[in-house]
């Protein structure tokens, strides 16, 4: 049994032994780890740190028997197929380093610079001064294309390509294989073979001989917890996340001899994806997506090992049950992301209350033919609004995925009382976090909110949830009016029940008006339909025709307001016992 101070392990290697157990698939680097970006600049200073022995930060191992699929080449540099171990040492942190060390010895080809030769050469004629000399680097350690002077039409390398011929610029690869033979090269071409030039490459052969990488070993260590130790001693890279880990894990190639199909899941998701165009939910995250199917196969598949959605049972997901329901679940998640857009009129996923709905209810459509869109939208919106958070753990997760396939399974169900405190409602604000906040949002959407100036169109459009978290949201009372008038409290002002759907046009001609002067620039027949469409009171056009507001107007407002939205649920939860109770007014509790 490991202990604490076995899971993590500090350890060196030489640089010419760490590449050559690369090569040997002693090491491998998951197909999880992209984007390795070539800057020459870089990799000269990678190699002038080396040259000055100055450490180059620890490489991240993660010692495991799970397996991972792993990149088979590195720019071109095939790695052994012997990719079968007890154990693996996989790179977690250190892809960039490793890359440019091998590539700088032994070529390469980098995307996107075809043309461009990695392999590095060592100008030993430059001078080594000093330590915190950061400037000779530069000449010290070249490319091919600062060498070649293309028969003397590249005149800036006349003199280098010179020295390259005499033997004073020489490959990185040469000095770690073929030490003798630069020496004798040098020997039988400079009479003077100098001091400097020996000092220099002995101490380039040095870097090979002497300098060591250091390494941190896990092992031990579950997923999860790699995931976030990778993520928090790599702030400035891209975080590791389980999605990636369950791509490696699950990838197949293809075996046309064996007629074995590939998988590749970052594939899928990627094409299904594409196959809902135009719809805000196609931008979903692949985390959320991975949870969805691990619920999905957990219904299929109830003894397998996916006992829940956290990272330690996603890890468990196998390819041969993501085969077994893939068709299945796009029609469920297809549908999911329907009802949410078309049934429900939610133009983007940022309103959902609960992340948990997309799980609930793609379970509910999972290998449902006849879904009973009336119970889904009670549900929906019992759960959105009810006063008590019942959908924030996986605990209440599996609970919700039971009770919806009971209705799908024909069996006996039933909603308990439904609670709602409507000092609640009066007082929420807008959150992008905020579950009751984006419930109000959704259902002022679901209500699908006409224009003020243009009655016929609908208000709401993917344009809302493009440029930002927040939905161009506007005050019915302009805040700068109320400061101004001192008609209300900056509570009163920011609540939910003062804020409506507009066009960007329309909030910009109201501005910070008197709502009893902009609405009559609307007040054509129609209007009251659109301010229902809106769930906005008519009162507030009757004292705008009389030209007129009473005393605490928008309090009188939010109250009317928190009546209309509180109706609408009740004819959404019809036949569900509804409990409308007020905080904010501990004599008023009302059963309904």
């Amino acid at each position: 049994m490991s202990t604490y101070t076995d899971r993590i392990q500090p350890t060196d290697s030489g640089i010419a032994t760490y590449l050559e157990n690369l090569l040997a698939s002693k090491y491998q680097i998951p197909t999880f780890q992209r984007d390795v970006v070539w800057e020459k600049e870089n990799v000269k200073k990678l190699w002038d740190s080396i040259y000055k022995f100055y450490p180059l930060g620890s490489i991240l191992i993660w010692k495991t028997s799970t397996k991972l699929e792993s990149h088979r080449e590195i720019g071109g540099i095939k790695l052994a197929d012997n990719f079968s171990s007890n154990e693996y040492q996989y790179i977690l942190d250190g892809q960039q380093r490793t890359t440019a060390l091998l590539m700088s010895i032994h070529g390469g080809k980098i995307d996107g610079k075809e043309n461009f030769d990695p392999t590095l050469y060592v100008d030993i004629s430059v001078d080594f001064t000093e330590a915190t000399d950061d400037v000779s680097y530069t000449k010290r350690f070249l490319f091919w294309d600062e060498i070649d002077d293309m028969d003397g039409q590249l005149k800036i390398n006349i003199e280098r390509y010179k020295r390259y011929k005499q033997g004073l610029i020489v490959k990185l690869k040469d000095i770690k294989c073929d030490y003798d033979t630069i020496e004798d090269h040098l020997l039988e071409n400079e009479n003077n073979y100098k001091n400097l030039y020996k000092k220099q490459l002995k101490r380039v052969r040095q870097i090979f001989d002497n300098y060591r990488i250091s390494f941190i070993e896990l092992r031990g260590i579950e997923v999860g917890e790699v995931c976030q130790i990778f993520e928090r001693i790599n702030q400035a890279g891209k975080p590791l996340d389980i999605f990636d880990i369950v791509v490696a894990k699950t990838f197949r190639s293809e075996n046309k001899t064996n007629n074995i199909s590939g998988f590749y899941l970052r594939e899928l998701f990627d094409k299904f994806k594409k196959t809902i165009p135009g719809s805000q939910y196609a931008s979903i995250d692949n985390w959320t997506l991975l949870q969805m199917l691990a619920v999905v196969v957990k219904l299929e598949f109830p003894e397998a090992a996916i006992q829940n959605i956290t990272d330690k049972y996603l890890n468990e997901l196998k390819t041969e049950h993501i085969e077994a329901v893939w068709s299945n679940f796009k029609i469920a998640v297809a549908k999911t992301f329907n009802f949410f857009d078309n049934c429900l009129h939610i133009k983007g996923g940022r309103l959902i209350p609960y992340r948990y709905l997309y799980l609930t209810i793609t379970a509910y459509f999972y290998r449902n033919h006849k879904p009973d869109y009336t119970f889904l939208s009670k549900y929906f919106w019992y759960y959105s609004f009810h006063n008590s958070d019942l959908l924030t753990n996986t605990t209440h997760l599996w609970q919700h995925i039971y009770f919806v396939n009971q209705e799908k399974a024909n069996s006996t169900y039933s909603f308990n009382q439904f609670d709602i405190d409507k000092n609640s409602i009066r007082k929420s604000f807008y959150s992008y976090r905020g579950r009751l906040s984006r419930a109000i949002l959704s259902l002022y959407a679901n209500h699908k909110p006409q224009d003020w100036a243009k009655p016929h169109n609908d208000v709401l459009s993917d344009v809302y949830y493009l440029f930002t978290d927040k939905p161009n949201l506007h005050h019915i009372f302009p805040v700068n009016f109320i400061k101004q008038s001192g008609i209300a409290s900056q509570i009163e002002c920011d609540s939910l029940m003062n804020i409506a759907y507009l066009s960007q046009i329309t909030n910009l001609k109201i501005s910070d008006k008197n709502p009893l002067d902009y609405l009559k620039e609307y007040d054509e027949p129609g209007l009251e339909t659109v301010l229902r469409s809106h769930l906005i009171p008519t009162i507030i056009l009757e004292w705008s025709r009389a030209d007129a507001l009473p005393e605490h107007a928008l309090t009188i407002f939010i109250e009317e307001r928190v009546n209309l939205l509180i109706e609408a649920l009740r004819l959404k939860l019809e036949g569900i016992e509804f409990n409308v109770f007020d905080m904010g007014n501990r004599t008023d509790n009302i059963y309904l």
